[in-house]
């Protein structure tokens, strides 16, 4: 009975949530094919895929179509879209280094979040619950918290692109041209690099936090696997 309830893999790949994920697929693809040629179109496209990311999570909850493909599929476009506009940023602006650090701090969180999750077990890897920091605990318990820290990344880095006229751009006198052209600019990048900067900080927690649980679930199963040697090289040796 357990088997029939359960959806064919087919039925998982169609899916509200997980067609409005192919959707976006197409959408960065096209988005990134034409970002030096359109860059207005290029933001466009690149944060409609974004806010898209915030739809496809509405339907999975809302037509109780969860599933762990989906949650897949839904981090990997996440992370390979704001991995590829790093990656361009980090041509455009000096030192570029900058972009390519928090390239690998990002994706290096979100993989270890989701090897941590699979090792000890959990049904999501948003399940933080044993988590030690307030911080992190409050980014995954409030949607809004975690929507103004996620679209003030992913704002800063279109505004970034726009911003750059040159092919060599020095990332700090961009921003302080931009912050002193007015005071309403100056307002905005401020709430913006607020956000920005408690994504990061979360993303270092994230990082430490998942390390840990791997590390201790890794030596975990090695225990485990070095008891039930000793307990098969007993047994043969008394037989």
């Amino acid at each position: 009975m357990a088997e029939k309830s359960r959806p064919s893999t087919l039925r998982v790949y169609l899916y509200v949530p997980n067609i409005i994920g192919y959707v976006r697929i197409l959408m960065n693809c096209f988005a990134f094919a034409i970002c030096f040629k359109d860059k207005y179109l290029f933001s466009v496209l690149y944060f409609v895929s974004f806010v898209c990311d915030a739809l496809d999570g509405w339907f999975a909850r809302k037509l109780n179509q969860v599933s762990t493909f989906g949650a897949v599929l839904d981090m990997v476009t996440d992370r390979i879209s704001t991995a590829c506009l790093l990656v361009i940023l980090s041509q455009v602006y000096r030192p570029g280094l900058i972009f390519l650090s928090l390239l690998a701090l990002d994706i290096g969180s979100h993989w270890l979040q989701m090897y941590s999750s699979f090792l000890v077990g959990k049904t999501s890897h948003k399940d933080v619950k044993d988590s030690s920091s307030w911080l992190f605990k409050l980014y995954y318990g409030n949607r809004k918290f975690m929507c103004y820290c996620c679209v003030s990344c992913e704002v800063l880095y279109i505004l970034l692109f726009l911003l750059a006229k040159k092919e060599t751009e020095n990332l700090i006198d961009v921003l302080l041209n931009a912050t002193t052209e007015s005071w309403l600019n100056l307002s905005l990048l401020a709430l913006i690099l607020a956000g920005w900067v408690i994504k990061q900080i979360i993303n270092v927690i994230q990082a430490n936090e998942d390390c840990g649980r791997c590390m201790h679930a890794l030596r975990h199963s090695q225990k485990v696997g070095n008891i039930a040697a000793s307990m098969i090289g007993d047994f043969e040796s008394s037989r």
